[in-house]
């Protein structure tokens, strides 16, 4: 959830979003994900949550909005998957970084080349797949570097997260392995 002068409380958001349009809105803990029905398109729908929170609460936040089965897409494809399966390794050191836009290529390329030993990072289109050597906050990439160096908006949640927001679409969850 943003916090600070961003604080968006979750159940003035969720009516904030319903009086603007959208059907079905549920927020998943206080962390800033909000599932809702909607025709629009998800850049339409970054707007309008944009607009809302910054109309309504003052915060001028970055939404990215994706649907269920890209969700479902981003698990699936996840490149740490054998990485992980076989070996112990817990999910709670997986991150998904999820990009705002595709990065450009020069920047792409340069960021990957400073590294970040011992933990890994793969970016595939406009997600970056993070594996922490052990956990998140002693990581050497975060949310703020990539965002930082790759010069776009991004948001980064934990595997729990993603799992937990598929299985909220009514989409059937898969898990790594």
């Amino acid at each position: 959830m943003p916090t600070g002068k961003n604080k968006v409380p979750m159940a003035p958001l969720r009516a904030a979003l319903e009086a603007a349009g959208l059907r079905e809105v549920r927020t998943y803990i206080q962390s800033g994900n909000v599932i809702v029905t909607t025709g629009l398109k998800p850049a339409v729908v970054e707007r309008l949550a944009h607009d809302v929170i910054r109309e309504k609460f003052g915060g001028d936040i970055t939404v990215i909005s994706r649907l269920p089965d890209y969700l479902k897409n981003v698990l699936a494809g996840c490149p740490f998957k054998k990485a992980l399966a076989g070996t112990g390794a817990d999910t709670a050191r997986l991150y998904f970084t999820f990009l705002a836009t595709m990065p450009d290529s020069a920047l792409l390329r340069a960021f990957l080349a400073s590294g970040c030993a011992p933990d890994r990072i793969e970016i595939v289109g406009d997600m970056a797949y993070i594996l922490c050597a052990t956990k998140y906050s002693d990581a050497k990439i975060n949310n703020s570097i990539i965002e930082r160096k790759l010069k776009l908006r991004a948001t980064t949640r934990n595997y729990n997260t993603v799992t937990s927001l598929i299985a909220l679409t009514g989409r059937k969850t898969s898990r790594l392995g």
